[in-house]
């Protein structure tokens, strides 16, 4: 069984002239790599090149310089065998407001010799039960599930998501991960762009994340994840400004979270209980905290911490 990855870019790099005249580089020297089979999350915040990559992984921009070889086949010259085996949704998908769900998904299956397919596709994706309503019944939810259904209609080998839950209520973002795992977990690579970080991590495998064009970090999930850990407890103590004076002295840095402290920079939790005995102070609550994706992300694009990553999406 062949090891090459299901997306492999090499010094891929694109610009764009802006309204100015001046050169605007959005992808400068990417090296991706996506490996065959499961969830690959795509991350970087406002214009990091996410979706200019993605349009050029599917022919609809044309890269300064670099190589692509996607599905065995080298861009532009293998792009038709490759996208044969690509479902992707990459803007609002358009579909005819009055005609139902089943009426829509039957047109595009015509169009690809897939009819048979319509009703299976449909049940799939939860749809079966609202198969005859109007598009223009459905809610956003139920529109990007007959989306996923169209992509799956030519029984692809990679689907690529840009921005799948973006608008969607919890119910919904919850729908579309759940199909994203199914597919995985069917045999098919799915590639994720999204600016959800809590629900990426649920679904991941793989990721990678690029800032201003180039990758600066890749690989597992968890390994990503445990690279970054930093040792550090949470804990709710009597007297937080002595037991926070008390971890300082300990070379230990300690930030307020609600009525807990955060203590960062401890080998052994163990340690923690120790000092807090030796001051005197009661201790009522300790955990040691688990690192997650956003931190990493935050750590690697130089975000702030408070509040949401800013322009994660793009």
């Amino acid at each position: 069984m062949s090891d090459e990855p299901a997306i492999r870019t090499r010094g891929l790099r694109k610009t764009y002239r802006s309204f100015t005249l001046r050169e605007v580089v959005a992808v400068e020297g990417l090296d991706l790599e996506v490996p065959v089979g499961g969830v690959h999350a795509f991350l970087g915040p406002n214009g990091a090149g996410k979706t200019t990559t993605i349009r050029m992984l599917l022919g609809l921009e044309r890269p300064d310089s670099g190589s692509i070889r996607l599905l065995g086949h080298d861009l532009p010259d293998g792009l038709e065998a490759a996208v044969a085996k690509v479902g992707a949704i990459v803007e609002q998908p358009r579909f005819y407001p009055a005609f139902s769900g089943r009426r829509n998904l039957s047109l595009l299956a015509q169009a690809v010799g897939a009819e048979k397919k319509v009703d299976e596709l449909l049940a799939q994706v939860g749809l079966a039960d609202r198969a005859g309503d109007r598009y223009r019944s459905y809610s956003l939810g139920m529109k990007q599930r007959l989306a996923v259904a169209s992509t799956l209609l030519k029984d692809p080998e990679l689907v690529i998501f840009d921005e799948p839950t973006n608008g969607l209520d919890p119910a919904g973002v919850h729908d579309v991960r759940t199909i994203m795992r199914t597919l995985a977990d069917a045999g098919r690579t799915v590639l994720v762009s999204s600016h959800m970080l809590a629900e990426v991590e649920q679904v991941a495998d793989t990721v990678s994340i690029v800032v201003g064009g180039r990758l600066v970090a890749d690989g597992r999930v968890a390994d990503l994840v445990g690279a970054h850990a930093r040792g550090a407890v949470r804990v709710s103590v009597t007297d937080p400004v002595r037991a926070g004076e008390a971890f300082e002295r300990c070379g230990w840095s300690v930030r307020r979270d609600g009525d807990a402290l955060v203590v960062e920079g401890v080998d052994d939790p163990v340690e923690v209980s120790r000092v807090l005995a030796r001051e005197g102070v009661d201790l009522r609550e300790l955990a040691a905290e688990r690192p997650d994706l956003e931190q990493v992300f935050l750590a690697l694009t130089g975000a702030p911490r408070d509040g949401q990553p800013q322009g994660v999406g793009a």
